[in-house]
């Protein structure tokens, strides 16, 4: 199957926006339970045509799509149900028909799934197919091996999809269990997770089977950590947030930094930056997440000129291969692609300054700044599968400002924090962006996705090249 160029519609058409909330169910609840605006409701038909141009064999599946130009949707959990019809001009013998869902990893993912199968792999561009899922379901059986069919026919079929699979790493090795993954597939991207839910006819003697089938998109329900009780409050009467002061459970905040270089290429500075991030660190996509950085220092020009150029970033890390479960390994440029989804926008923290200026403490001294980096929509939630595995960082880097040059790299991180992040927010937390007008920080997530994903594959396959 070839690597979509652009990532499956439905996967950011059903980002938290479209799921502000939702009640996890447990394995024996009802296949239909209610989710804000996805139930299980949306038909998408696929045929296969006879040599006149009629549709013989028709799958009908039920799924979460919000409409039909998107692939089929599911969650964990979710039963994909439907109904095969079939059609026949003439009489033909058949020995089965079966229904089935195949996934699969290769250093590209992709699940399939057969005649009612169903099928999950990883794949890596290069390499074959590794399946990790294999359902298959008969729906039709002849007695005696082999039976003749005409005219028209219909079987439901249903199956259900399981919380977690058993993939081995090596081929001696004892498999382990692990969540499902979410369909992954990206432009350019070395690796790719496909399902597919596929019907297959099975024919006699050296016929060649018939099979349909669609490519679909998984998604595990993942929920982020809810805020502590003040920024719930913050949020729902749409007041200010408190600081760590007023809200100790609500932050964590980091040892001082000491941020140093040259300014003007005449003098040396040195700046204290305490940064500080909301807890917990479990954000939902499509959702903002505060920050507080302070600087503290003697020289009044530099605490200016950093004070208005603070670099924070949420870095995606996907990590490719035999050992990206295992975040003890050292990343290498073949094996580990990063990409930078967004940038943090930081603003003047004015009731801290008016504070500060009562209690005397000097406004040449100390900046204090407010800030929110917001969680793009539609990014895939953190996920550590055998062969894939996707998590974020939240950056501090040097500022990166004229007229000032860090004593470090600009790219060597001052501060990185692992944060993860789900596909919504918890139940009955909506929150809200405090970004002044005119701080908001642009970044095309898209661009800088692709081109990281180039970046390093032409090292990864720079030995192939001759």
């Amino acid at each position: 199957m070839p690597i979509p160029d652009d990532p499956p519609a439905p996967y950011e058409a059903h980002a938290p926006e479209a799921l502000p909330e939702y009640a996890l169910t447990s394995p024996t609840s009802s296949p239909t339970i209610q989710h804000a605006g996805v139930s299980i409701s949306r038909e998408h038909t696929f045929s296969l045509k006879n040599k006149n141009a009629r549709d013989w064999i028709t799958l009908v599946v039920r799924n979460r799509a919000q409409n039909e130009k998107h692939l089929p949707l599911f969650f964990d959990r979710d039963v994909i149900a439907g109904e095969i019809h079939m059609d026949l001009d003439k009489a033909e013998t058949l020995k089965g028909v079966t229904i089935g869902v195949q996934s699969y990893v290769l250093r590209s993912v992709r699940l399939t799934v057969r005649l009612l199968q169903i099928t999950a792999a990883t794949t890596a561009v290069g390499q074959e197919d590794e399946p990790f899922l294999d359902l298959v379901e008969p729906v039709w059986t002849p007695e005696g091996g082999s039976g003749k069919l005409k005219g028209k026919y219909t079987w439901p079929f249903s199956i259900t999809l399981p919380p977690d699979t058993s993939v081995a790493l090596t081929p001696k090795s004892t498999p382990q269990r692990y969540a499902l993954p979410p369909t992954f597939s990206e432009r350019a991207s070395p690796a790719y997770i496909d399902y597919k839910l596929s019907v297959t006819v099975r024919r006699g003697g050296l016929r060649v089977n018939n099979k349909l089938s669609t490519s679909f998109v998984y998604l595990p329900r993942s929920v982020a950590e809810p805020p502590s009780l003040m920024r719930t409050i913050a949020y729902q009467e749409m007041t200010p947030l408190l600081g760590p002061e007023e809200d100790p459970p609500g932050w964590k905040v980091f040892p001082p930094l000491t941020v140093e270089g040259t300014l003007f290429n005449t003098r040396s500075v040195s700046v204290q930056c305490t940064f500080a991030v909301a807890l917990p660190l479990s954000c939902a996509s499509n959702s903002p997440l505060p920050l507080l950085m302070t600087l503290r220092g003697t020289d009044a020009q530099a605490l200016d000129l950093l004070a208005a150029a603070p670099h924070v970033q949420l870095q995606r890390v996907v990590a490719i291969g035999s050992d990206a479960t295992d975040e003890s390994v050292a990343r290498r440029s073949n094996n580990t692609f990063i990409a930078v989804l967004a940038k943090a926008a930081f603003w003047p923290d004015e009731a801290m300054a008016e504070a500060n200026k009562k209690n005397g403490s000097g406004a040449s001294g100390i900046k204090v700044m407010q800030g929110e980096l917001y969680l793009p929509k539609g990014i895939k939630p953190t996920f550590s599968f055998p062969r894939l595995s996707v998590r974020y960082n939240l950056v501090v880097l040097p500022p990166q400002v004229s007229g000032f040059v860090p004593s470090v790299p600009v790219a060597e991180p001052l501060l990185s924090e692992r944060i993860t992040v789900a596909l919504a927010n918890a139940r009955g937390v909506v929150p809200r962006s405090h970004v002044p007008p005119g701080y908001a920080v642009e970044i095309e997530g898209n661009y800088n996705v692709a081109t990281g994903f180039l970046e390093n594959g032409n090292q990864r396959f720079l030995g192939h090249h001759h």
